[in-house]
């Protein structure tokens, strides 16, 4: 786990929606460690109660059992809140897409409401799904996208574009104060083994000795943040001045291919590669133009795959 941070002098009440979720419980101690009193509100679809547990010990911190798409009526004032209630990977966005779509578009309107009424700060944890299949590469925060709006993944991508959509109409009609950031492939400790994503799937395969599977020719490529690096961008975007939205995420770009060709010896796994059909609409490349983030924000990633992917894997051998 990471080390605490040094404590801030302003202490803040945050309210972090999807606080159990993998980034969101990150989030929550990178929180804590600077002092700050956090409420956790989830409602558990796909965060995960023991991830928080231990953080019940903090007697600044709080979980509040809440499902977005019903309006939030805390009696406590909020200085910040954090959106990042929403099913982030494939095989749990897709298990119900209408309540995924709703989680960008109801929730998103409880959860602005909620920080109107508090006169609160508000961050929109957006996606790098908004560019779609991308025609631009690497993607700026200007790229307006290549979306398929009647895919089986359109509940998440344009869900997460509605949200983004809201969040500036909340602004211009009533001056709150957002920031949207959208938030590129990331990874770490506290995945969830079964979502889907390609360094878990990979990960959990090789350390299993099971065949790993790769959908596509494997050339298609991805950049991957580390977990740790983008909570650390998520806060300085949070306190700083702009709005965004602004691109979270490593630039350093790997095709498919080669994160199983590292992951592999890392393990010492004796798996094989078998390739199976690419699913419809996946991206073919994927990789964050990072100029903004670090013109405004002072901000870049700092652990290397390989470190992260060593981390990431003695986590996964403790909970397989």
């Amino acid at each position: 786990m990471e080390q605490p941070l040094k404590k801030v002098l302003n202490k803040m009440r945050i309210l972090v929606t999807g606080g159990a979720g993998f980034i969101g419980n990150h989030l929550c101690r990178y929180l804590l460690g600077k002092g700050h009193e956090v409420f956790c509100l989830d409602n558990f679809f796909t965060g995960k109660a023991e991830h928080i547990k231990d953080l019940k010990n903090f007697p600044n911190f709080k979980v509040i059992p809440h499902d977005i798409t019903n309006p939030i009526t805390l009696k406590e004032h909020f200085d910040r809140v954090y959106n990042l209630a929403c099913p982030a990977s494939p095989v749990h966005y897709q298990f119900d897409p209408i309540e995924t779509i709703k989680a960008s578009t109801i929730g998103v309107i409880n959860v602005l409401e909620f920080a109107k009424l508090n006169g609160a700060r508000v961050l929109q944890a957006s996606t790098s799904e908004i560019y779609g299949d991308p025609l631009e590469h690497p993607q700026r925060e200007t790229y307006r996208g290549n979306v398929n709006t009647l895919g089986p993944r359109a509940c998440y991508d344009e869900g997460k574009r509605v949200a983004e959509t809201l969040f500036m109409d909340y602004h211009r009609a009533y001056k709150l104060p957002i920031r949207i950031v959208r938030i590129f492939n990331t990874y770490g400790p506290m995945m969830d083994m079964n979502d889907g994503r390609v360094v878990s799937n990979f990960i959990v395969q090789a350390l299993r000795n099971e065949p790993i599977t790769i959908y596509g020719s494997g050339e298609q490529t991805r950049s991957f943040c580390y977990v740790s690096d983008l909570v650390e961008g998520l806060y300085k975007l949070m306190e700083s001045n702009s709005i965004g939205p602004v691109n979270l995420g490593n630039p350093n770009e790997f095709t498919v291919k080669a994160l199983v060709e590292k992951i592999i010896p890392l393990t010492g796994s004796k798996s094989e590669i078998v390739f199976r059909e690419l699913p419809e609409d996946d991206p073919r490349k994927r990789n964050p133009d990072i100029s903004l983030a670090k013109k405004i924000l002072n901000w870049e990633p700092k652990i290397h795959l390989d470190e992260g992917l060593g981390r990431t894997i003695d986590y996964f051998r403790m909970v397989i």
